[in-house]
């Protein structure tokens, strides 16, 4: 069920984050991998994910960097839905959508417990190679005698996204920017066939904290864009080193924030809210999904995309019978710079400027850049 007149955009036809790690597998000359991204063949590569560098922001901030701007990518890919990190994240790192690896948001209930698991504090004691059982792309890779790899702060080792998305090949925590750039280089100097993974946070959490229209977030911009031109300049020449991100952002308005608890009535038949700000998963009592989808529905209008699963694979691709409970009842995402809050159960997000989540453009674009 979804409101009439309001379009559903969809991932169909559409380049998806899912599938960056397969073909650059492909171009690394593994077989059984489709290049369908057309990378250029090369016998190592760096795989850069830059948390929050959505392709609109980076053409609207072109000059703020420079080396980023320069270089020529992979037209018109998504992140896939919802557009958060624990999701993309582990779409880039299986070669898969949601609906397939399980990790269907920033939170999500456990069919099996009824509890929330925040999928970044992993805070509930599931194991999560049972939470998400299919194998990585990088320890694929490693099983066919590529030297594979995963760079990033050391805090996240053995974390559960980490060990979701990015498991099966060797960790190399670093504890500063500088000391990424030379683990990198040394990693992928380590053998003639190799290929990285590396994570970059800061973009991410200054747009959180300040806004992505701030002055701190565009300094940060810059920031990041020297030290990638710094990295490309570090790498070996037979190296290809691709930039790429897990969403977009917008900032928010205090005034289009839209708190359910003021409207209780909204959370008749809920039972619980997951997700975030601007993409929530509503699980409801046996039966009353439908009501529920029309009653938000009726109350958010066009600000808003209310559905049931009903056809939802569009969002989330094939889902498969283990994830379904995960995915809200009734999922809602939210259009234009809107969001639907709850200062009962996730207070802290009124306290943040810059979002994603949801399916509008500037959250879902990505750039995939290539720099050889």
């Amino acid at each position: 069920m979804t409101q009439a007149g309001l379009a559903l955009p969809g991932l169909a036809g559409r380049r998806t984050i899912d599938q960056v790690m397969p073909s650059v597998a492909a171009a690394l000359g593994s077989r059984g991998f489709a290049n369908t991204l057309e990378l250029p063949e090369a016998p190592r590569y760096v795989v850069l994910l830059v948390d929050g560098l959505g392709q609109t922001l980076l053409e609207a901030h072109a000059a703020e960097a420079p080396f980023l701007a320069w270089l020529q990518g992979v037209s018109d890919v998504v992140c896939g839905v919802p557009s958060t990190t624990a999701t993309s994240l582990t779409s880039l790192g299986t070669g898969v959508s949601a609906g397939s690896h399980g990790m269907v948001g920033y939170t999500s209930r456990d069919p099996e417990t009824g509890l929330r698991l925040n999928a970044l504090r992993w805070d509930l004691p599931i194991d999560p190679v049972v939470w998400q059982p299919r194998p990585t792309v990088l320890e694929m890779l490693q099983a066919d005698g590529i030297a594979a790899s995963s760079v990033n702060d050391a805090k996240f080792v053995d974390t559960g996204l980490t060990l979701c998305s990015q498991r099966g090949v060797p960790f190399h925590g670093v504890n500063s920017v500088w000391e990424r750039l030379d683990v990198i280089v040394e990693v992928i100097e380590s053998a003639p066939r190799s290929v990285t993974y590396a994570y970059e946070s800061r973009l991410d959490h200054t747009g959180h904290a300040y806004g992505c229209g701030s002055e701190k977030w565009r300094e940060m911009l810059t920031t990041v864009d020297q030290e990638i031109a710094d990295l490309r300049a570090e790498l070996p020449t037979d190296c290809v080193l691709i930039v790429t991100a897990d969403h977009g952002m917008i900032d928010l308005p205090m005034e289009n924030r839209f708190d359910v608890n003021q409207h209780p009535a909204l959370l008749n038949d809920v039972t619980m809210l997951a997700g975030e700000a601007r993409f929530r998963h509503l699980y409801t009592r046996n039966g009353s999904a439908n009501d529920v989808a029309a009653r938000w529905a009726e109350k958010l209008g066009d600000r808003a995309i209310v559905r049931t699963q009903d056809g939802i694979e569009d969002w989330f691709g094939p889902i498969v019978p283990e994830v379904r409970g995960r995915i809200g009842d009734v999922v809602v995402a939210a259009l234009g710079d809107f969001a639907v809050f709850s200062t009962a159960d996730f207070a802290i997000e009124m306290k943040m400027t810059g979002f994603h989540g949801s399916i509008t453009e500037p959250e879902l674009r990505i750039p995939v850049l290539v720099a050889q």
